[in-house]
């Protein structure tokens, strides 16, 4: 299924010098989520990267949830990183948990203050903090730093033991104070949490920092590639230190890439739960959301996004991606793929004087011209129809090709019809226009005796569904979102949400419509491609998400 990674980049580089070395002999990578949200377009990158390395070298991926942090984390998240991993095409070889770990983790920070390489402090988070120092000045070792190894023996069983409240007392390790990396300035590696886990309940009350327990978990499981993100970059010596400090067996290398950034588009767990939390959105699935299970919503294919994040590459750059290259994927899965129909958004009556009362005739359409393996379907066709109330000016401008009094326009898989009368209300608004039609010129007749410069699209008023369309702007309007993620105020970054983000449409679709079922895509004529919402859809009335617009000036640079 997965393409090779290819170029070759830096990560396949050193896995292929492993291999041929022997350093290595079979390449193992995890996809390691924090169980504390939804994934997000970003986490599709990473679980390419590795599961695609996994399989190209022969190798094999874990999924593995670091689940250290009971008062963030939720079975509901780890139920839908599966699905959404699962949805994306990736089948993990082993599943694996950090909470099943927190044993033989405490038997290693027991072994590190043995070795005198780490003690337990009173200070505060706060006086931690404070005491940590700058980039330009070295931290101060903490009174406590001296204690003895037996007096913190001691008071980290009694931690365990739940002697203490939260805050109370940390463990950190004992590193070097003065370093130039602020992360080895003896980092905490145990808090005290009195709170229930997800996997263990409530069998600890002390809880490994992630820092601590991420490099465990690999040399653990053997996990020979840790791969993650750029900002981890600076935490790569304190991850070579607590794998030897601990004296593990196996020993894993970490490697950074570029995170995968999109323009007006934020990924901060924190702020997107921000967002469900204060309902501005229809929960983590709202179409606009950015996480894997709102694009499945929304209508975007796993086929697409995996090209997507393909066609990005890896590297060490950091850079942020337009919104309308992972828009260009969905267009060119779709294209093939979906069902051509009409719908009409904004609809305006049309009633075609000429034509007998009563009578409905079946035309034939193609579902799809570019793949003809979707064959064709009957639209019917009568007295009444309704059309675009953008496709009709009662005064156009110069080079309107669409509907106006006296001008003639063809209707796509049917006849010309030319506009004779406007039907208007007490206050001058277009309620319905009445047109004639000519029986010569329907589609696939043959005709030529004249032709038009317009074409628009409608649907028989008759026997119509109902339908309702919901049309997508970016949740944010900043176009740079790199300072609102790193940003930590939430007014600045609500203060960025476009109020337009969603606008609900009223109008039809053809009759063949009515049983189309959940997650069924469409592409509209003229408005883009549509996905059935699974949510808010009921039998025979559907609802339809915008999944892209038809049209974008983006193309990809030629090889």
């Amino acid at each position: 299924m997965e393409k090779p990674i290819t170029p070759p980049n830096f990560i396949k580089n050193v896995i292929e010098e492993d291999l041929r070395t022997g350093k290595v002999k079979e390449v193992v990578t995890r996809f390691p989520p924090e169980p504390n949200g939804y994934l997000h377009i970003g986490h599709a990158k990473a679980i390419w990267i590795n599961f695609s390395l996994g399989d190209e070298f022969g190798g094999r991926t874990n999924l593995r949830f670091d689940d250290t942090n009971p008062a963030k984390e939720d079975t509901e998240y780890v139920n839908s990183i599966q699905e959404d991993v699962k949805w994306l095409g990736y089948e993990w070889e082993e599943k694996h948990f950090a909470s099943n770990y927190f044993e033989e983790m405490y038997k290693r920070a027991i072994l590190l203050i043995q070795k005198g390489k780490a003690y337990v402090d009173d200070q505060s988070a706060d006086q931690i903090r404070e005491t940590r120092g700058t980039l330009t000045e070295p931290g101060e070792n903490s009174p406590y730093r001296d204690r003895s190894v037996e007096d913190n023996l001691k008071l980290f069983e009694e931690m365990r033991a739940g002697k203490y409240q939260n805050g109370e007392k940390v463990l950190r390790a004992k590193i070097d104070m003065a370093s130039g990396n602020i992360n080895l300035r003896d980092p905490v590696i145990y808090r005290i949490s009195h709170t229930a886990h997800h996997n263990t309940g409530d069998t600890w009350c002390i809880y490994p920092m992630y820092s601590y327990a991420h490099p465990l978990e690999d040399a653990i499981e053997g996990v020979t590639h840790s791969l993650c993100s750029l900002e981890f970059e600076d935490q790569r010596p304190l991850y070579d230190w607590v794998v030897a400090e601990c004296e593990m067996e196996k020993v894993p290398h970490q490697y950074e890439f570029g995170r995968l950034n999109l323009a007006q588009t934020v990924t901060s767990k924190r702020k997107l739960k921000l967002l469900v939390d204060e309902k501005h959105v229809d929960g983590w699935d709202d179409p606009r959301m950015p996480t894997i299970s709102g694009l499945r919503r929304r209508g975007y294919t796993p086929e697409a996004i995996r090209s997507f994040v393909y066609e990005t590459g890896i590297s060490k750059a950091y850079g942020v991606i337009d919104l309308q290259v992972l828009e260009h994927f969905v267009r060119e899965d779709l294209k093939l793929k979906a069902p051509r129909t009409m719908a009409v958004i904004d609809p305006l009556k049309v009633v075609i004087t000429n034509y007998p009362e009563g009578q409905v005739e079946m035309l034939e359409a193609e579902n799809n011209t570019e793949n003809p393996e979707l064959g064709t379907r009957q639209i019917p066709f009568s007295r009444e129809i309704y059309i675009e109330r953008e496709d009709f000016m009662e005064n156009p401008p110069s080079k309107y090709f669409r509907l106006f009094p006296g001008n003639e326009v063809r209707l796509k898989h049917a006849y010309f019809i030319k506009c004779n009368d406007v039907i208007k209300d007490a206050d001058g608004n277009v309620t319905e226009i009445h047109c004639t039609y000519d029986v010569e010129t329907k589609s696939g007749s043959g005709f030529t005796g004249r032709k038009v410069k317009g074409t628009i699209h409608w649907v028989e008023a008759t026997q119509a569904v109902p339908a309702e369309f919901r049309l997508y702007e970016p949740l944010i309007n900043a176009e740079d979102t790199e300072e609102i993620e790193e940003d930590a105020s939430e007014k600045t970054f609500l203060d960025q949400l476009n109020p337009n983000s969603l606008e609900i449409a009223h109008g039809y679709v053809e009759p063949n419509m009515k049983e189309a079922q959940s997650q069924d895509k469409f592409q509209f004529f003229r408005h883009g491609y549509f996905s059935v919402d699974p949510k808010l859809s009921k039998p025979g009335e559907p609802v339809f998400n915008r999944v892209v617009s038809l049209k974008s000036s983006f193309q990809l640079p030629k090889q």
